[in-house]
């Protein structure tokens, strides 16, 4: 059996203007001075807390736990107003279609999010069923750590040789290495195709329809 991991926001959504929601509220709670998108956009993938940090220093650690108080809130009373609304990248749903039909592909989620959002992304976009493990952020350690997908693997029963990670960040492709497993990367999500190459990635996509392609050649199907 193969095991197909995706990451969530900036692989299988685009949650951008989502996530500078959230970040916006936190830094107003604390009357800190707003990020800029570029700042807000790079520290996606990481859990809450390390976002943070890594957003604020180390010398400011004590305030993290209330600014992601603070983004959970926004983002639940967002939700509630019907107005989180992440879209699909064009050939998502139709690529999670394909591998589903196959009888040798399992397929799970490796993310940040917490597991709130990811099931508020499965009915969202009608993915119930698709995801046989779904790791999250209150789940395990934050990326970079291989937990997720060490967890993603025991729970499955397949070994790393039969893995592959797929994400859009650094820490996406730093996990997979972390973990024994292979690193897809794709470039239409928050970090540059260079530094997806750098951190590990054996190949970058351009667009989704590149997906099966890619899997074909990696496994040898």
């Amino acid at each position: 059996m193969y095991l197909v991991l995706f990451d969530c926001d900036g692989t299988l959504v685009d949650s951008q203007d989502s996530i500078m929601y959230g970040l916006r509220a936190a830094f107003a709670a604390l009357d800190l001075p707003q990020p800029t998108r570029a700042q807000g956009l790079s520290i996606v993938g990481l859990s809450l807390d390390e976002a943070f940090l890594q957003l604020v220093g180390e010398e400011r650690a004590d305030i993290v736990p209330a600014m992601s108080d603070a983004y959970r809130k926004a983002a639940i009373a967002r939700r509630t107003r019907g107005e989180d609304l992440s879209p699909l990248y064009p050939g998502a749903k139709a690529a999670l279609e394909v591998l589903s039909t196959r009888d040798d592909v399992l397929m799970g989620v490796a993310t940040g999010k917490h597991s709130r959002g990811v099931a508020h992304m499965v009915t969202e976009h009608g993915l119930e069923g698709k995801f046989l493990t779904v790791q999250t952020a209150d789940r395990a350690p934050s990326k970079p750590h291989p937990a997720m997908i060490q967890q993603a693997m025991d729970e499955l029963c397949v070994t790393s040789e039969n893995v592959v990670m797929i994400g859009d960040t650094t820490y996406d492709m730093q996990m997979a290495r972390n973990a024994g497993v292979a690193g897809l990367g794709v470039n239409w999500g928050y970090h540059e195709r260079d530094a997806l190459l750098q951190a590990g990635a054996f190949k970058v996509l351009e667009q989704f329809d590149a997906l099966l392609p890619a899997l074909s050649e990696k496994f040898g199907w």
